[in-house]
Order: structure tokens, then sequence, then C-alpha cells
């Protein structure tokens, strides 16, 4: 049976993870990656074992054994001679990064179109094997190359990988302490806005059109007892936040685009800035709320300096272990050769 589940089924879990965007008030930021310890190498396909055909069964779903987890060969999923078993399941579960995990177990909808991505694959395997395409030299070549890799991946990880007892607490500890200016989380403010739209190459009678809605919006927001919620519910042009009273949650103070930040910095809590025009329009800020700046405490972030320090030892072990390898058999490259192959020159074209 095929034990490939590596299909397209992070497509899936990936549209479930999105983060709220919070539109023209932040500046686009590429947030910082964090360093993972290396992932094992995927598997190559397996050429699928003929099976004897079996008549058509409903799987049973987990709840037919009260609630009970499933067992490992027991199957979740077919189509045509094909299962899936929850074993395999599992497998391809366990190839999601953390988060997609995570979201996974918060949406049981998306292991569900795992499953039919791998229903999915399955089908597109079978019809590939039956025109040989698995005996193309070019994908007998690619077999070759991913086992290889996997051999040597694998070996390499099995010997890279730190013990379970590495780092120790005082190794975790020095490494935060010295790393402790990194781990600074800006100040944040919480804000809440009106917007009234009007585009760049606008014309004369709709920049005067706006102008005239953000000079009466501006007037009911100074008359006393003025409530900003329900105003930006009713006028925003902006639907996203004007479905929340406005509010549009809370931004780092690096994130927040120049010149809007000087305005918010300098606003008391509850606070309303002045009209500031954007390239969609005018913005009018609502301060709800400050959050200090704070440094993380290890608590917060050990777990990811574990994963920091170990991928690092893992990656200075393998490094050392192929450096001694090379040491004891030095290489030998035809450097001649080898720039003639890499020769970005074209050939002159032919005489007429």
């Amino acid at each position: 049976m095929n034990k490939n589940v590596t299909f397209t089924i992070g497509l899936f879990v990936a549209a479930a993870c999105s983060a709220f965007s919070v539109g023209a008030v932040a500046q686009t930021r590429t947030p910082p990656q964090q360093a993972a310890p290396r992932a094992a190498a995927p598997q190559p396909a397996a050429t699928p074992q003929t099976a004897t055909p079996q008549p058509a069964a409903t799987p049973r779903p987990a709840a037919a054994e009260g609630g009970a987890a499933l067992k490992g060969g027991e199957v979740v999923a077919r189509i045509g001679g094909s299962d899936v078993t929850a074993e395999e399941l599992r497998a391809a579960v366990a190839l999601l990064d953390a988060r997609s995990q995570a979201a996974v177990a918060r949406d049981p909808a998306l292991l569900g179109q795992t499953v039919r991505a791998i229903l999915a694959n399955r089908l597109v395997l079978k019809e590939a094997l039956s025109k040989k395409w698995d005996e193309q030299p070019a994908i007998v070549a690619q077999f070759a190359r991913a086992r290889e890799n996997l051999i040597v991946e694998s070996y390499l990880d099995s010997i890279a990988t730190p013990p379970e007892s590495y780092p120790s607490d005082a190794e975790v500890k020095s490494v935060y302490d010295t790393n402790v200016g990194a781990l600074l989380v800006p100040r944040r403010f919480q804000l809440a806005q009106i917007v009234v739209t009007l585009p760049k190459d606008a014309d004369k009678a709709a920049e005067d059109a706006a102008r005239k809605k953000l000079d009466d919006v501006v007037k009911k927001l100074k008359q006393p007892g003025a409530d900003f919620g329900p105003l930006a519910r009713s006028v925003s042009e902006d639907t996203a936040s004007a479905e929340r009273d406005g509010e549009i949650g809370w931004v780092a103070e690096p994130d927040l685009r120049p010149e809007l930040r000087t305005q918010v910095i300098g606003l008391a809590k509850g606070g309303i800035a002045e009209p500031i025009r954007l390239d969609d329009g005018w913005h009018i800020l609502k301060l709800l709320d400050t959050e200090a700046s704070r440094t993380r405490p290890l608590s917060e972030v050990r777990d990811a300096l574990v994963q920091r320090i170990r991928a690092e030892r893992a990656d200075a072990t393998r490094r050392a272990y192929v450096g001694e390898l090379l040491k004891q058999t030095p290489p030998v490259v035809n450097e001649i050769a080898l720039s003639k192959l890499l020769s970005t020159k074209a050939d002159p074209p032919p005489a007429r």
C-alpha cells in the first residue's frame, strides 16, 4: 500500500492559520523566522502492492466503538481498492508543522480535508502507475536520488540529534541572559478607527463629498457625550472594523505607520486623534488602551530556546562529522571539467 501521504495537505491547513490584518493602519512587516530543528527528509513514494479486490465497506467511525481511539490498522477511508488507515492519517498529520497540527486539533473538518487529500493522491498515483510513469528513466533517477538523500539525512540525524537531557536548565538560562535584549516586546496600542475613503486619484466632486462627510464626523465627535463606537459602526467606510465599533485590535508601536505613530503616542487613554490622510482616505483614530513594552520571561520562551539550542548543536555536530570524513578521504575535483560543465556561454548561431 502507498505510504506517501505528503500530497497538498499543507494547503488545506494553511488557510485556517491566517492572521488578522489591521489594514492601512499598520505597516507591512515580515515577521522574523525562528530557527527550528532540521526536519527529517520525506520518504519517497513506494510502489503499492496489487491487492485482491475486496467488497466495499463503510469505514467505522470512532463513535461506533463508544468514542474509543482508532487502532493503527483501522480503515478511516477508502477509494477504489486502496484504504487509508488511522496509522497513515496520524503519520500525515505528524508531517505538518506545529501550527498546522494545532489547527487540525481545533477544527476536525481539517482532518477530513487531509483524508481527501490522501485519497486524491492515491487516484493520481494509480493513474500514473497504469501508464508506467514510474519506469521512465528520469523518474527512476529521481527515485535513486531521493533514496540516497533519505539514507544520508536519516543517518546524519541519528548521529547529530542531541541527547534528551540537552540542554540543561543552566545552559538555557545562560542563552536567555545573553539574548535578553532581543526578547523585548515593544509597546502596543489598542486602537479603533473611523475611515472616510478617498482614493488618491479621486476627482474634485468625490473629494468635496469626502471632505464634507469628514467634517460632519469630526463635528459629531466633538459634541458632549459623543460615543465613538456607535458612530464608527454607522459611518465608517472600513466594513471590517466598523462591525466592531471601529476596533482594529492591538498594534505594536514599530508596526504603526510613521504618520500615525507620532499622533497615537501623544494620546491619553480614550483620546481621539485629528484626522490623518492616508492613501485610501481619512483615518480618525481612538486610543482604547496601551500595553507597556516588556521583556518576555524565560518561562514564555523556554520551549523555543530549547529547540533553537538543540538545532544549533545538531547542525554543528553534522558539520563536524562530515568535515572529519572529508579529512579522512579528501575529495578530488576536476575543476577544468567542472568549469566547462557550468559554462553559461551560448553556442554561436550556425552560419547561413
